[in-house]
């Protein structure tokens, strides 16, 4: 078993920027991913953004690109998601993943395949 906590979320105005950390309780496989995921009210959950453990290959929703960037820290089993000129569509609640099974690949955002959850953290951006 994995856990995953979330932190770094909060209010923002439209074009400010925020920095989501995520912790995991333990090392996991060289073979994952890990993903942020995000829930805006009334919306199904959406990958925005993963990052593989070995190399570091990185996938984006096409609404954050270049915007948000995703790293991960295998020392300190973290990965951060940084966000820049954020907008009022970005209000979410934000949810860290992990994928203990992944490949490289345009399906590193597909939240069926992720299989350990974090609580999440709120990002809310007013315009």
């Amino acid at each position: 078993q994995v856990q995953l906590v979330e932190s770094g979320g909060g209010s923002v105005q439209a074009g400010g920027s925020l920095r989501l950390s995520c912790v995991l309780s333990r090392l996991i496989s060289a073979k994952a991913c890990l993903g942020w995921f995000r829930q805006g009210p009334g919306l199904e959950r959406e990958g925005v953004a993963a990052v593989t453990i070995d190399e570091g290959y990185t996938n984006y929703a096409d609404s954050v690109k270049g915007r948000f960037t995703i790293s991960r820290d295998n020392a300190k089993n973290t990965v951060d998601l940084q966000m820049n000129s954020l907008k009022p569509e970005d209000t979410a609640m934000y949810v860290c993943a992990a994928n203990t099974n992944c490949r490289a690949g345009a399906w590193m955002l597909r939240r069926s395949d992720y299989n350990y959850w974090g609580q999440g953290t709120q990002v809310t951006v007013s315009s």
